[in-house]
């Protein structure tokens, strides 16, 4: 009998032991939730400006640019438009703001609308440079981008251009021609290039996106929606070199011309924020984004920002009739961002 008890006694102590040591765990497991908590609500005190450190934490290791998660990484997600009273966009123009912090659209009007990209293309172009490319290797021009009006940096057959100034010149400039040579020399051909572009494009959720090509020319089976554009630029800004590329209002492209000879060309921004030509409302910070322009497109703009209380902020414009029409809706979005 004694015996039995004591058995008794023994497993009683067992099961108050694992019972105590359970409630340990699940007590130490909640505060070191409360402690992760604490400290991503601390990372993301919005108490002072962003800068471009702040807005993308990245590493570049042994000359590829790595990707890393971002505040840009919770997305903005809504299946219809979304109003607001201080926003009225004109015409067929079209447009959305999406708060990064809160992870909210502010305002979007048709927002999964299949429409044409122009250039805002290059962003999935940039993407899949500093995904898969390395910004030292040097790049042979094969080919002119030759069609008539299209938008270039001017580079020859011949001349050799690191991929680091072809993105510049992408992305600045919006260059047909670096476009094309990034698509070349990631795939070999522009035509598996486009391939990559669309995988990577259903990868992220792009599923009113389909391209044709790299750099944007019109063709009725190259487009995609203002939600896509947010989805693509929300990933770019996970590249820390992408986020210091398209701050810069102008850059001197350094290269080797067929003949050996070191050449140099002055690339302008084709922002006109970044150059001074429009001015955005007073408190927002424009870090940059990717302009586009055809005649089937209109004029589009797809930018980050900050407001007056250093929350970041995505804006787009699609279908503007004209630079002025455009930078007028974009200062409507702009100024809502404030509010």
């Amino acid at each position: 009998m004694k015996e039995e008890n004591l058995a008794r006694k023994d497993n009683s102590r067992v099961k108050s032991t694992i019972i105590l040591v359970s409630i340990l765990v699940i007590a130490f497991a909640a505060g070191i939730t409360s402690l992760v908590l604490l400290r991503k609500a601390k990372s993301l005190d919005m108490s002072v400006p962003y800068d471009s450190e702040k807005l993308v934490y990245a590493d570049e290791i042994e000359g590829n640019i790595q990707t890393t998660k971002s505040f840009a990484a919770d997305l903005c997600v809504s299946k219809e438009d979304v109003g607001n009273s201080d926003i009225t966009m004109e015409g067929n123009t079209i447009g959305a703001l999406f708060d990064l912090d809160d992870g909210k659209i502010i305002y979007s009007t048709s927002l999964h609308e299949r429409i044409y990209p122009a250039s805002i293309t290059k962003i999935m172009t940039a993407i899949l440079a500093l995904k898969y490319g390395n910004m030292d290797d040097v790049v042979t021009i094969t080919w002119e981008e030759l069609e008539s009006g299209s938008q270039v940096c001017g580079f020859k057959i011949g001349d050799q251009v690191t991929m680091d100034n072809l993105l510049h010149g992408l992305l600045i400039h919006s260059g047909n021609d670096a476009a094309m040579a990034i698509a070349r020399h990631i795939s070999g051909s522009a035509e598996k290039f486009v391939a990559l572009m669309n995988q990577e494009a259903e990868a992220l959720g792009c599923f009113d996106t389909h391209f044709m090509n790299p750099s944007g020319l019109h063709d009725e089976k190259h487009y995609t929606s203002i939600y896509d554009i947010y989805l693509m630029l929300n990933e770019a800004l996970n590249y820390s070199h992408f986020v210091d590329v398209m701050q810069l209002s102008v850059y001197e492209v350094n290269y080797v011309n067929a003949d050996g000879v070191e050449q140099s060309v002055t690339l302008d921004s084709t922002d006109h924020y970044l150059t001074g030509t429009a001015v955005p409302p007073k408190g927002v910070t424009v870090l940059g984004g990717k302009t586009g322009t055809t005649d089937e497109a209109g004029s589009c703009l797809a930018l980050v920002s900050q407001n007056a209380y250093g929350k970041p902020h995505i804006s787009i414009v699609m279908k503007a009739l004209g630079k002025e029409s455009l930078y007028n809706h974009m200062n409507m979005l702009l100024q809502a961002s404030n509010s």
